[in-house]
């Protein structure tokens, strides 16, 4: 009787710390993504919110930003950047502001837009939420047999303004330069009129010095007539993380030397900003709200150095 009294005991007591053990387990995660994984702000109600493929914002952006775009829908979904491609067809930066007003997309990475965007959005009554998540600079590229390295932000104003037409007159061959542009709605176009021209109007370039795609612009530069004296620009993760300027040479200017250090610092004089857009009507816990404010957090900020990028944050 005592034996079997004893063995009673053992087995409620081994029923209790199996109970216990079950009731102490950490649950699952929920997102098995990445490191990357988003939540909402922290607190013992609130689950962390998963993207998934039905509820992923619908992007758009610059073409500069479509590296970072894959990016960010890679380890948000957890799948090969290949897998997501579909995902980031980004339509440039003038027709994606247009896209996010017309309800056809609900995130931007972007660059900066022409002037003519923010009075579509003043005119349409579109209000929008816009953070600044990384830095670049507008660069110049010559060809790498150029043997100019430096112009003055004074010279390249004065090239684009049609008033210095020949390399000798800033140090170079005796040569006339071709002065590339990019179209109106272009990105980098709207950082040449806002930082470097301002008050100066660009000389009205040619049709074939004017290039649709910074792709094709680079293309030019390289290797116009077979000579070295044509000159863009570009922005700097484009040129730079890109592998785009290959064959080409990335002027300094005003002595300094584009790269990340000069530009987060602020040394190098024309820098400006990537943003993230939303509608500012966005509901706190809809996708594109979640993934707007989660491209400032630690993860999104180093998520964001890892692509290239200069991220507004620093890191050691």
């Amino acid at each position: 009787m005592k034996q079997a009294l004893a063995m009673i005991v053992s087995l409620l007591l081994l029923i209790t710390l199996l109970t216990a053990c079950a009731q102490t387990k950490a649950p699952e995660s929920t997102n098995a993504t990445s490191e990357f994984a988003s939540t909402a702000p922290s607190t013992s109600e609130e689950k962390l919110f998963v993207f998934t493929r039905k509820n992923f914002p619908r992007m758009d952006g610059s073409t500069s930003m479509v590296p970072l775009g894959e990016a960010i829908a890679s380890v948000l979904l957890g799948e090969s950047r290949e897998a997501v491609s579909d995902l980031t067809q980004f339509n440039r930066t003038t027709q994606s502001f247009r896209n996010l007003m017309a309800g056809q997309c609900d995130i931007l990475i972007v660059g900066e837009p022409n002037a003519d965007v923010y009075t579509d959005m003043e005119t349409q009554g579109f209000d929008a939420d816009i953070e600044t998540i990384a830095t670049d600079a507008l660069i110049f590229v010559v060809n790498e047999n150029n043997p100019v390295d430096n112009l003055t932000t004074e010279q390249v104003r004065k090239i684009y303004s049609g008033e210095i037409t020949n390399w000798s007159e800033v140090g170079g061959n005796d040569a006339p330069i071709v002065a590339f542009q990019r179209n109106k709605s272009a990105g980098s176009q709207a950082l040449m009129v806002k930082l470097v021209m301002q008050d100066t109007p660009l000389a009205e370039a040619p049709l074939e010095y004017v290039a649709d795609e910074m792709g094709i612009l680079m293309e030019a530069v390289k290797s116009y007539d077979n000579s070295a004296n044509a000159i863009g620009y570009s922005v700097y993760y484009y040129a730079n993380d890109m592998k785009m300027a290959q064959g080409l040479k990335i002027l300094s200017i005003d002595g300094v030397q584009p790269n990340a250090q000069t530009i987060r610092s602020g040394e190098y004089p024309h820098r400006n900003a990537y943003y993230c857009v939303i509608p500012a009507d966005a509901p706190v816990d809809s996708p594109n709200r979640i993934l707007y404010d989660w491209l400032m957090t630690d993860e999104g900020q180093h998520l964001i150095a890892r692509e290239g990028y200069v991220s507004v944050k620093t890191f050691e």
